[in-house]
Protein backbone atom coordinates (compact mmCIF):
# COMPACT_ATOMS: atom_id res chain seq x y z
CA UNK A 1 0.00 0.00 0.00
CA UNK A 2 1.54 3.47 -1.12
CA UNK A 3 1.32 6.20 1.44
CA UNK A 4 -0.69 9.10 1.09
CA UNK A 5 2.13 11.18 2.52
CA UNK A 6 5.79 11.81 2.92
CA UNK A 7 6.87 9.70 5.83
CA UNK A 8 9.12 11.15 8.11
CA UNK A 9 11.66 8.48 9.91
CA UNK A 10 14.15 10.40 12.91
CA UNK A 11 16.27 7.73 12.62
CA UNK A 12 18.54 9.68 15.22
CA UNK A 13 18.52 12.53 17.48
CA UNK A 14 14.86 12.52 18.71
CA UNK A 15 16.53 12.30 22.83
CA UNK A 16 20.37 13.28 22.56
CA UNK A 17 21.99 16.21 21.56
CA UNK A 18 23.90 15.33 18.63
CA UNK A 19 24.27 12.30 15.59
CA UNK A 20 21.11 14.04 13.85
CA UNK A 21 20.46 11.39 11.07
CA UNK A 22 16.47 12.82 9.52
CA UNK A 23 15.00 10.86 6.37
CA UNK A 24 11.76 11.76 4.63
CA UNK A 25 10.62 8.93 2.10
CA UNK A 26 7.82 9.52 -0.40
CA UNK A 27 6.78 7.53 -3.92
CA UNK A 28 9.83 5.25 -3.68
CA UNK A 29 12.38 7.81 -3.35
CA UNK A 30 14.47 8.80 0.13
CA UNK A 31 16.36 12.50 1.23
CA UNK A 32 18.69 12.42 4.17
CA UNK A 33 18.68 15.27 6.27
CA UNK A 34 22.25 15.06 8.01
CA UNK A 35 23.85 12.48 9.08
CA UNK A 36 26.08 12.77 12.31
CA UNK A 37 28.27 10.54 14.30
CA UNK A 38 27.08 10.88 17.80
CA UNK A 39 28.84 13.31 20.73
CA UNK A 40 30.43 10.95 22.33
CA UNK A 41 32.19 9.33 18.97
CA UNK A 42 36.01 8.16 19.20
CA UNK A 43 38.73 6.89 16.95
CA UNK A 44 37.85 3.27 18.70
CA UNK A 45 34.08 3.68 18.21
CA UNK A 46 32.94 0.84 16.03
CA UNK A 47 31.33 2.27 12.60
CA UNK A 48 28.41 -0.64 13.20
CA UNK A 49 27.51 1.12 16.58
CA UNK A 50 27.95 4.88 14.67
CA UNK A 51 25.17 4.26 11.74
CA UNK A 52 21.84 3.78 13.21
CA UNK A 53 20.33 0.31 13.15
CA UNK A 54 16.73 1.64 11.36
CA UNK A 55 19.03 3.46 8.06
CA UNK A 56 18.30 1.33 4.98
CA UNK A 57 21.96 1.77 4.14
CA UNK A 58 21.28 -0.68 0.98
CA UNK A 59 18.90 0.93 -1.32
CA UNK A 60 19.88 4.12 -2.82
CA UNK A 61 18.75 7.65 -2.06
CA UNK A 62 18.30 11.14 -4.13
CA UNK A 63 20.25 12.94 -1.75
CA UNK A 64 22.19 13.46 1.58
CA UNK A 65 21.86 17.24 2.73
CA UNK A 66 23.91 18.60 5.18
CA UNK A 67 22.83 21.71 7.25
CA UNK A 68 26.32 22.73 8.80
CA UNK A 69 30.42 21.43 8.93
CA UNK A 70 29.85 20.11 12.99
CA UNK A 71 30.90 16.16 12.47
CA UNK A 72 27.55 16.14 15.09
CA UNK A 73 25.41 16.72 11.51
CA UNK A 74 27.86 15.10 9.10
CA UNK A 75 30.57 12.68 10.41
CA UNK A 76 28.86 9.43 9.38
CA UNK A 77 29.50 10.61 5.50
CA UNK A 78 32.65 8.81 5.25
CA UNK A 79 30.77 5.19 6.61
CA UNK A 80 27.89 5.55 4.58
CA UNK A 81 28.01 4.46 0.90
CA UNK A 82 30.29 6.40 -1.32
CA UNK A 83 27.22 6.63 -4.31
CA UNK A 84 25.41 8.68 -2.35
CA UNK A 85 24.74 12.50 -3.30
CA UNK A 86 25.94 14.18 -0.94
CA UNK A 87 24.82 18.16 -0.69
CA UNK A 88 26.01 21.27 1.49
CA UNK A 89 26.99 24.87 1.49
CA UNK A 90 30.03 25.82 0.08
CA UNK A 91 31.93 27.06 2.88
CA UNK A 92 30.57 24.23 4.64
CA UNK A 93 32.40 21.62 2.16
CA UNK A 94 35.69 23.15 1.98
CA UNK A 95 35.39 23.03 6.39
CA UNK A 96 34.29 18.97 6.04
CA UNK A 97 37.40 18.38 3.75
CA UNK A 98 39.67 20.10 5.94
CA UNK A 99 38.09 17.71 9.10
CA UNK A 100 38.30 14.69 6.87
CA UNK A 101 41.83 15.26 5.31
CA UNK A 102 43.16 15.47 9.69
CA UNK A 103 41.41 12.55 10.22
CA UNK A 104 43.29 10.47 7.21
CA UNK A 105 39.98 10.15 5.18
CA UNK A 106 38.36 11.85 1.93
CA UNK A 107 34.41 12.32 1.30
CA UNK A 108 33.06 9.99 -0.93
CA UNK A 109 30.28 10.01 -3.56
CA UNK A 110 28.91 12.46 -6.08
CA UNK A 111 29.27 16.36 -4.23
CA UNK A 112 26.61 19.27 -4.64
CA UNK A 113 26.72 22.16 -3.77
CA UNK A 114 23.54 24.67 -2.75
CA UNK A 115 23.71 27.99 -2.23
CA UNK A 116 21.05 30.27 0.47
CA UNK A 117 18.08 30.63 -0.81
CA UNK A 118 17.55 28.92 -3.99
CA UNK A 119 15.63 26.00 -3.78
CA UNK A 120 16.99 22.82 -5.89
CA UNK A 121 15.37 19.44 -7.23
CA UNK A 122 15.99 15.94 -6.06
CA UNK A 123 13.33 13.65 -6.48
CA UNK A 124 10.08 14.63 -5.66
CA UNK A 125 11.74 16.79 -3.03
CA UNK A 126 12.46 20.33 -3.35
CA UNK A 127 14.98 21.76 -0.90
CA UNK A 128 15.64 25.39 -0.15
CA UNK A 129 18.41 26.43 2.60
CA UNK A 130 18.17 29.25 4.32
CA UNK A 131 21.97 30.59 6.14
CA UNK A 132 21.37 30.98 9.30
CA UNK A 133 23.38 31.92 12.48
CA UNK A 134 25.50 29.44 14.85
CA UNK A 135 28.54 28.86 15.81
CA UNK A 136 29.38 27.03 12.77
CA UNK A 137 30.16 28.93 9.92
CA UNK A 138 27.65 28.43 6.70
CA UNK A 139 24.89 26.79 8.62
CA UNK A 140 21.77 26.31 7.11
CA UNK A 141 17.68 25.66 7.92
CA UNK A 142 16.29 23.75 5.35
CA UNK A 143 12.77 23.75 4.26
CA UNK A 144 11.75 20.65 1.93
CA UNK A 145 8.86 20.66 0.17
CA UNK A 146 7.30 17.02 -1.39
CA UNK A 147 3.64 15.34 -2.03
CA UNK A 148 2.32 18.42 -1.18
CA UNK A 149 3.75 18.81 2.97
CA UNK A 150 6.15 21.16 4.09
CA UNK A 151 8.74 20.64 6.30
CA UNK A 152 11.35 22.99 7.85
CA UNK A 153 14.48 21.95 9.86
CA UNK A 154 16.11 23.76 12.18
CA UNK A 155 19.38 22.55 12.43
CA UNK A 156 21.13 24.12 14.88
CA UNK A 157 20.70 27.72 15.61
CA UNK A 158 21.07 30.64 17.95
CA UNK A 159 20.39 34.27 17.93
CA UNK A 160 23.45 35.66 19.53
CA UNK A 161 26.12 35.47 16.94
CA UNK A 162 27.23 37.68 13.92
CA UNK A 163 24.22 36.91 11.52
CA UNK A 164 21.63 36.51 13.88
CA UNK A 165 20.14 38.72 12.07
CA UNK A 166 19.25 36.29 9.59
CA UNK A 167 17.20 34.65 12.54
CA UNK A 168 15.46 37.55 12.76
CA UNK A 169 14.82 37.77 9.60
CA UNK A 170 13.30 34.33 8.92
CA UNK A 171 10.56 34.75 11.99
CA UNK A 172 9.56 37.90 10.55
CA UNK A 173 8.48 36.32 7.74
CA UNK A 174 8.02 32.71 8.04
CA UNK A 175 7.21 30.46 5.06
CA UNK A 176 4.14 29.74 5.03
CA UNK A 177 1.83 26.70 5.63
CA UNK A 178 4.88 24.50 7.41
CA UNK A 179 3.23 20.75 8.29
CA UNK A 180 6.31 19.70 10.43
CA UNK A 181 8.96 21.47 12.30
CA UNK A 182 12.30 19.53 13.61
CA UNK A 183 13.53 21.90 16.12
CA UNK A 184 16.51 21.28 17.88
CA UNK A 185 16.07 21.46 21.80
CA UNK A 186 20.21 22.07 23.03
CA UNK A 187 19.59 24.91 25.95
CA UNK A 188 16.29 23.15 26.85
CA UNK A 189 16.93 22.82 30.70
CA UNK A 190 20.31 25.39 31.04
CA UNK A 191 18.51 28.26 31.39
CA UNK A 192 20.32 31.32 32.23
CA UNK A 193 21.59 34.62 30.99
CA UNK A 194 23.26 33.86 27.06
CA UNK A 195 25.99 36.52 25.32
CA UNK A 196 25.67 38.03 22.46
CA UNK A 197 29.26 37.44 20.69
CA UNK A 198 29.85 40.79 20.57
CA UNK A 199 29.34 40.93 24.94
CA UNK A 200 32.01 38.58 24.50
CA UNK A 201 34.33 39.76 22.34
CA UNK A 202 34.33 43.01 25.27
CA UNK A 203 34.65 40.75 27.89
CA UNK A 204 37.43 39.36 26.24
CA UNK A 205 39.35 42.67 25.46
CA UNK A 206 39.01 43.40 28.95
CA UNK A 207 41.01 40.28 29.77
CA UNK A 208 43.65 40.82 27.86
CA UNK A 209 44.27 44.24 29.30
CA UNK A 210 44.34 43.41 32.49
CA UNK A 211 46.35 39.52 31.88
CA UNK A 212 50.12 40.84 32.68
CA UNK A 213 51.49 37.65 30.61
CA UNK A 214 50.33 35.87 27.76
CA UNK A 215 46.74 34.88 27.04
CA UNK A 216 46.15 30.89 25.71
CA UNK A 217 42.90 30.99 24.17
CA UNK A 218 41.32 26.90 23.04
CA UNK A 219 38.50 27.43 20.74
CA UNK A 220 37.90 25.64 17.60
CA UNK A 221 39.42 27.09 14.72
CA UNK A 222 35.92 26.50 12.93
CA UNK A 223 34.45 28.89 14.87
CA UNK A 224 34.80 31.79 12.81
CA UNK A 225 32.24 33.95 14.96
CA UNK A 226 34.98 33.19 17.77
CA UNK A 227 38.01 33.87 15.72
CA UNK A 228 36.66 37.63 14.94
CA UNK A 229 35.70 38.43 18.24
CA UNK A 230 39.05 37.30 19.40
CA UNK A 231 40.94 39.43 16.76
CA UNK A 232 38.55 42.36 17.47
CA UNK A 233 39.64 42.21 21.23
CA UNK A 234 43.18 41.61 20.34
CA UNK A 235 42.91 45.11 17.97
CA UNK A 236 41.40 46.69 21.24
CA UNK A 237 43.59 45.71 23.97
CA UNK A 238 47.01 46.10 21.29
CA UNK A 239 48.25 42.44 21.47
CA UNK A 240 49.44 40.15 18.85
CA UNK A 241 47.00 37.55 17.92
CA UNK A 242 49.28 34.30 17.47
CA UNK A 243 47.69 31.24 14.93
CA UNK A 244 48.57 28.14 14.01
CA UNK A 245 48.97 26.91 10.72
CA UNK A 246 45.38 24.72 10.74
CA UNK A 247 43.38 28.26 12.16
CA UNK A 248 45.48 30.32 9.14
CA UNK A 249 44.54 27.85 6.52
CA UNK A 250 40.77 27.56 7.83
CA UNK A 251 40.78 31.60 7.34
CA UNK A 252 42.68 31.70 4.22
CA UNK A 253 40.32 29.17 2.35
CA UNK A 254 37.06 31.05 3.37
CA UNK A 255 38.57 34.44 2.83
CA UNK A 256 39.17 33.56 -0.75
CA UNK A 257 34.96 32.74 -1.23
CA UNK A 258 34.72 36.77 -0.50
CA UNK A 259 34.72 36.85 2.92
CA UNK A 260 36.70 39.60 5.24
CA UNK A 261 38.14 37.65 7.82
CA UNK A 262 41.27 37.52 10.19
CA UNK A 263 43.83 36.14 7.99
CA UNK A 264 47.47 35.61 7.03
CA UNK A 265 49.74 38.87 6.36
CA UNK A 266 46.97 41.03 7.75
CA UNK A 267 48.25 43.32 10.88
CA UNK A 268 48.40 42.10 14.24
CA UNK A 269 48.17 38.23 13.18
CA UNK A 270 51.53 36.30 14.14
CA UNK A 271 51.73 32.89 12.42
CA UNK A 272 53.45 30.41 14.76
CA UNK A 273 55.09 27.36 12.96
CA UNK A 274 55.70 24.01 14.90
CA UNK A 275 56.80 20.69 14.15
CA UNK A 276 53.19 18.98 14.52
CA UNK A 277 51.97 21.44 11.87
CA UNK A 278 54.90 20.79 9.50
CA UNK A 279 54.52 17.34 10.18
CA UNK A 280 50.46 17.89 9.52
CA UNK A 281 50.63 19.59 5.94
CA UNK A 282 53.57 17.62 4.59
CA UNK A 283 51.58 14.31 5.06
CA UNK A 284 50.12 13.37 1.65
CA UNK A 285 47.74 11.43 3.67
CA UNK A 286 46.47 14.29 5.35
CA UNK A 287 46.59 17.92 4.84
CA UNK A 288 49.12 17.45 1.65
CA UNK A 289 50.48 21.59 1.45
CA UNK A 290 53.56 21.88 2.56
CA UNK A 291 53.68 24.86 0.41
CA UNK A 292 51.43 26.58 2.35
CA UNK A 293 53.57 26.16 6.00
CA UNK A 294 56.17 28.13 3.92
CA UNK A 295 54.36 30.73 2.88
CA UNK A 296 53.14 30.97 7.13
CA UNK A 297 57.04 30.84 7.85
CA UNK A 298 58.00 33.63 5.26
CA UNK A 299 55.25 35.84 6.55
CA UNK A 300 56.22 38.99 8.12
CA UNK A 301 56.02 38.59 11.68
CA UNK A 302 56.04 34.71 11.69
CA UNK A 303 57.65 32.75 14.48
CA UNK A 304 58.29 29.43 15.88
CA UNK A 305 57.16 27.89 18.81
CA UNK A 306 60.32 29.02 20.98
CA UNK A 307 59.24 32.93 19.85
CA UNK A 308 56.73 32.38 22.43
CA UNK A 309 58.57 32.76 25.26
CA UNK A 310 59.68 36.42 24.70
CA UNK A 311 56.29 37.21 22.91
CA UNK A 312 54.09 38.18 25.87
CA UNK A 313 51.66 40.69 24.34
CA UNK A 314 50.00 38.29 22.92
CA UNK A 315 46.75 35.81 22.59
CA UNK A 316 48.02 32.08 21.32
CA UNK A 317 45.45 29.34 19.70
CA UNK A 318 46.20 26.50 21.86
CA UNK A 319 45.08 23.13 21.13
CA UNK A 320 46.06 20.46 23.51
CA UNK A 321 48.75 18.81 20.48
CA UNK A 322 49.72 22.30 19.68
CA UNK A 323 50.55 22.51 24.21
CA UNK A 324 52.78 19.44 23.29
CA UNK A 325 54.73 21.32 20.80
CA UNK A 326 55.51 24.54 22.91
CA UNK A 327 56.19 22.32 25.58
CA UNK A 328 58.91 20.79 23.61
CA UNK A 329 60.36 24.08 22.50
CA UNK A 330 61.08 24.97 26.46
CA UNK A 331 57.78 27.24 26.60
CA UNK A 332 57.39 28.11 30.19
CA UNK A 333 54.69 29.05 32.03
CA UNK A 334 53.81 31.38 34.63
CA UNK A 335 51.80 33.17 37.12
CA UNK A 336 51.37 36.41 34.99
CA UNK A 337 49.78 34.04 32.07
CA UNK A 338 46.02 32.35 31.65
CA UNK A 339 44.22 29.81 29.71
CA UNK A 340 41.04 30.46 28.46
CA UNK A 341 38.48 27.52 27.59
CA UNK A 342 36.38 29.03 24.81
CA UNK A 343 34.23 25.78 23.81
CA UNK A 344 31.59 23.20 24.62
CA UNK A 345 32.42 22.69 28.69
CA UNK A 346 31.73 18.85 28.08
CA UNK A 347 35.22 18.92 26.05
CA UNK A 348 36.11 19.64 29.05
CA UNK A 349 36.39 15.88 30.36
CA UNK A 350 38.28 15.32 27.65
CA UNK A 351 41.82 13.66 28.93
CA UNK A 352 43.65 16.07 26.56
CA UNK A 353 42.26 18.79 28.26
CA UNK A 354 42.30 17.81 31.49
CA UNK A 355 46.07 18.04 30.57
CA UNK A 356 45.87 21.03 29.32
CA UNK A 357 44.75 22.30 33.06
CA UNK A 358 47.12 20.40 34.93
CA UNK A 359 50.33 22.23 33.05
CA UNK A 360 48.54 25.51 33.84
CA UNK A 361 47.82 25.08 37.17
CA UNK A 362 50.77 23.88 37.70
CA UNK A 363 52.43 26.91 36.79
CA UNK A 364 50.67 29.03 38.73
CA UNK A 365 48.43 30.42 35.67
CA UNK A 366 45.20 31.96 36.01
CA UNK A 367 42.83 29.14 34.14
CA UNK A 368 39.05 30.44 32.90
CA UNK A 369 37.30 27.12 32.03
CA UNK A 370 33.69 28.48 31.41
CA UNK A 371 33.69 32.44 32.15
CA UNK A 372 34.28 33.47 28.19
CA UNK A 373 31.57 31.77 25.98
CA UNK A 374 28.63 31.69 24.63
CA UNK A 375 26.61 28.95 22.98
CA UNK A 376 26.40 28.26 19.63
CA UNK A 377 22.26 27.34 20.48
CA UNK A 378 19.17 29.24 20.77
CA UNK A 379 18.29 29.90 24.39
CA UNK A 380 15.02 28.31 25.48
CA UNK A 381 12.94 31.40 25.24
CA UNK A 382 13.87 32.08 21.62
CA UNK A 383 13.19 28.83 20.64
CA UNK A 384 9.95 28.68 22.38
CA UNK A 385 9.39 32.46 19.90
CA UNK A 386 10.66 30.38 17.05
CA UNK A 387 8.27 27.85 17.32
CA UNK A 388 5.07 30.26 17.23
CA UNK A 389 6.42 32.30 14.87
CA UNK A 390 6.67 29.20 12.43
CA UNK A 391 3.10 27.79 13.65
CA UNK A 392 3.97 24.15 12.28
CA UNK A 393 1.27 21.51 12.06
CA UNK A 394 3.29 19.54 14.17
CA UNK A 395 6.36 20.06 16.19
CA UNK A 396 8.84 17.45 16.04
CA UNK A 397 11.66 17.69 18.80
CA UNK A 398 15.01 16.76 18.27
CA UNK A 399 18.64 17.39 19.24
CA UNK A 400 17.97 17.43 22.92
CA UNK A 401 18.29 15.83 25.76
CA UNK A 402 15.48 17.51 28.09
CA UNK A 403 12.35 18.19 25.72
CA UNK A 404 10.85 15.53 27.68
CA UNK A 405 10.53 18.44 30.88
CA UNK A 406 9.74 20.98 28.52
CA UNK A 407 7.01 20.50 26.36
CA UNK A 408 4.88 22.23 27.94
CA UNK A 409 6.20 25.43 26.82
CA UNK A 410 5.41 24.60 22.99
CA UNK A 411 2.53 23.52 21.10
CA UNK A 412 1.04 20.70 18.87
CA UNK A 413 4.43 18.78 19.97
CA UNK A 414 4.68 15.18 18.41
CA UNK A 415 7.20 13.03 20.27
CA UNK A 416 8.60 10.57 18.09
CA UNK A 417 11.46 8.06 19.24
CA UNK A 418 14.28 7.44 17.23
CA UNK A 419 13.16 5.04 14.66
CA UNK A 420 9.76 5.49 14.60
CA UNK A 421 7.99 6.16 11.29
CA UNK A 422 5.50 9.21 11.02
CA UNK A 423 3.28 9.44 8.01
CA UNK A 424 2.46 13.43 7.34
CA UNK A 425 -0.81 13.54 6.05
Amino acid sequence: MTAAGPILTVHRSTHQIGGNCIELAFDGHRLLLDAGEPLDTDESSPSERLIPSTLDTAGDIDALIISHPHQDHWGLVTQLPPHWPVWRGQGAGILMDMTARVRRQRIPGPLHTFRSGVPFTVGPFTITPYLTDHSAFDAHMLLVDCGGKRLLYSGDFRRTGRKRVLVDRMMAKPPKNVDVLLIEGTTLGREGTVRTEEELQSELETLFKTTEGRVFVSWSAQNIDRTVSLYKACKGARRAFVLDVYTLDVLERLSALGYRLPRLGLPGVRPVVTSGMIRLYGDPARMDCPSFVERCATTNGALGAAGLEKLRKSVVMLRPSLLRDFLAKGIVFDKHDAWVFSMWKGYLDKPDYQEVRKVFEAAGATVHEEKYHTSGHASGADLEEFARRMSPRYLVPVHGEAWDQHLGRFGNVLRLNDGEAFEIV
